[in-house]
């Protein structure tokens, strides 16, 4: 790529800063935008009945004519999760590896969006060019197969993204990391290195995944008279593979449970990246033809999630699995920060059911560990270094890792969501910001539910809601029915007969005092209606339901 001395590079994170989850970052340069992921977030706890929170890219549709394509690094939910909700309102091509691709159709046929969207697969070693760009994928480890790291090249010089990795040298599936491609991109100089720090906290190497494969066989060995249920993420698809190989190894039946991991599963054997042995996958309605101590259950549930196969077995609702005494359960994750609450409470409750849980040493991370990071930094040899993919924690981790290699300071940019990062040979700097935030989904509604609704939903879980129901004679205002109190999370009602004897009156008092006043307006009387019951509630109990006035005419 002929480089332009003049051209300016602008690197703009829309997600995926100060949290772990929903990944998206844009690329622009003259009249060129290139999006690298496209991934959502799980809901915080106090997000009550929201199922996904999605980026906001009013910045990407404002410039869609710009928007050559999304780039993806591999098939995880925070890096793939939102593209069916983003390519409705922003249609532009989706360039992947071919397990990602098979998992992003997965997702676009549940939308319907197949039809319309161009779709490319690219391999390890290729490069695509979009607009003025030109992106070449690297192969690199994570925990799902086909991750690639990306080099794009740019007028105004050289980015190498990671992606999420690990330096793993004996991976379950597939070659190494190729270090070398790295290491020549680097000879060639790089503008900016912007490196995972998932784990930039931790020193030392992460352990290969084959190790897990080990772990595996001794518990299989040690448990050969029980049933083995195993839950992990679905979208590991290596891990899988070793539990079925351990199966295998010991003549048990493997059952896949959840939606998710049969849905990866079910591609990633299509794809070949999955070595299934003929009659060892079997149906779970097949279950009961088959001893106990023959049988592995790979679930979902490892993060405690509520609806979850693990978590439903867990509290007996599983339709077809009931956890019985001497089972043994293991835990093939560590809890994501923010879930070890749910995790314990499924963990207690499988105990409490008489099953062996076993958690310890049972996972190792998709992630690189402080010397794989100073070994990619070492390679690459950037001028400057962009921390992604973490919480400030992680990122603040990440830079210290890139200044004790030599990088200057002022070198280090720690980043938020919407900034705008201006990059050249000459200097980079912050030189403005763009609107991010986040969408929520819930149900099919995208984006419907804010901050007010949220709100409201917090209230009405804390408090209850009182609805006041009358009824008025239209010219007059005299009450004809009513009010009639009812009452839903606030008090239980036949217990409190007093407490909604005094209510009524002092709904009435208000109305009384509407009438004197000649106060028409049903608006204002719903007002003064819900004040007077306010204030009332508050002294006798000291809590705030809703209260809601619903006036009906006669």
């Amino acid at each position: 790529m002929k480089k332009n001395n003049h051209a300016k590079l602008k690197i703009i994170p829309l997600g995926g800063l100060e949290q772990i989850g929903m990944n998206i970052t844009a690329f622009e340069c003259e009249d060129s935008i290139v999006v690298v992921d496209c991934g959502l977030s799980f809901p915080e706890d106090d997000m009550l009945g929201i199922d996904l929170v999605i980026p906001d890219v009013t910045y990407l549709k404002e410039n869609a004519e710009k928007v050559k394509g999304f780039v993806i690094t591999h098939g995880h939910e925070d890096h793939i999760g939102a593209l069916p909700y983003i390519l409705k309102e922003l249609n532009a091509p989706v360039y992947a590896t071919k397990l990602t691709q098979g998992l992003i159709e997965n997702k676009l046929k549940e939308h319907n969006l197949l039809r319309t969207t161009k779709r490319k697969t690219v391999k390890h070693g290729q490069s695509i060019n979009l607009g003025c760009f030109r992106i070449e994928f690297i192969k690199t480890n994570h925990s799902i197969a086909d991750a690639s790291a990306l080099a794009i090249y740019s007028p105004a010089g050289t980015v190498v993204h990671t992606g999420d990795f690990k330096v793993d040298y004996t991976p379950v599936f597939g070659d190494a990391i190729d270090l070398q491609r790295f290491a020549e991109i680097g000879k060639k100089g790089v503008l900016a290195l912007m490196c995972d720090s998932t784990n930039a906290e931790r020193p030392g190497y992460t352990m290969s995944e084959r190790t897990v494969g080990r772990i595996f066989d001794n518990i299989f060995a040690e448990h050969k008279n029980t049933r083995i249920i195993i839950a992990t993420f679905a979208s590991n698809v290596d891990r899988v593979q070793q539990i079925i190989n351990s199966a295998y190894k010991y003549g048990r039946k493997v059952v896949v449970e959840g939606r998710s991991m049969v849905n990866v599963i079910t591609t990633a054997s299509e794809l070949g990246y999955l070595n299934i042995p003929d009659r060892t996958l079997i149906d779970i309605d097949q279950m009961k033809n088959y001893p106990d101590e023959q049988m592995v259950l790979i679930t979902t549930g490892s993060q405690g999630e509520s609806m979850a196969a693990l978590s439903r077995m867990a509290a007996d609702i599983h339709r077809k699995v009931t956890i019985k005494p001497n089972d043994t359960i293991i835990f093939s994750s560590n809890p994501i920060p923010g879930n070890e609450k749910a995790v314990s409470k499924v963990i207690n409750e499988l105990s409490a059911k008489g099953a062996d849980v076993i958690f310890q040493n049972t996972h190792v991370s998709g992630h690189a560990c402080q010397e794989e990071i100073k070994l990619l930094y070492s390679l690459v040899r950037p001028k400057y270094a962009l921390p992604v993919h973490g919480e400030y924690r992680h990122l603040k981790a990440q830079a210290g890792v890139a200044a004790s290699l030599g990088i200057p300071k002022e070198n280090i940019f720690i980043m938020s969501s919407g900034d705008v990062l201006e990059i050249c040979d000459e200097q980079a700097k912050i030189t403005g910001r763009v609107h991010t935030g986040t969408i929520l989904v819930d149900g099919l509604g995208v984006g419907d539910v804010g901050n007010i609704v949220l709100r409201d939903r917090q209230h009405l879980a804390e408090d209850g809601i009182i609805i006041v129901v009358l009824t008025l004679e239209r010219y007059t205002n005299q009450l004809l029915a009513g009010p009639d109190i009812v009452s839903r999370g606030f008090v239980y009602v036949r217990e409190s007969e007093d407490l909604m004897g005094d209510a009524r009156i002092a709904v009435e008092d208000a109305l009384d005092h509407c009438l004197e006043r000649q106060i028409s307006d049903w608006g204002r009387i719903k007002t003064v209606i819900k004040d007077a019951l306010s204030e009332f509630v508050w002294k006798r109990t000291k809590r705030r339901p809703m209260i809601l006035p619903i006036i009906m005419e006669a």
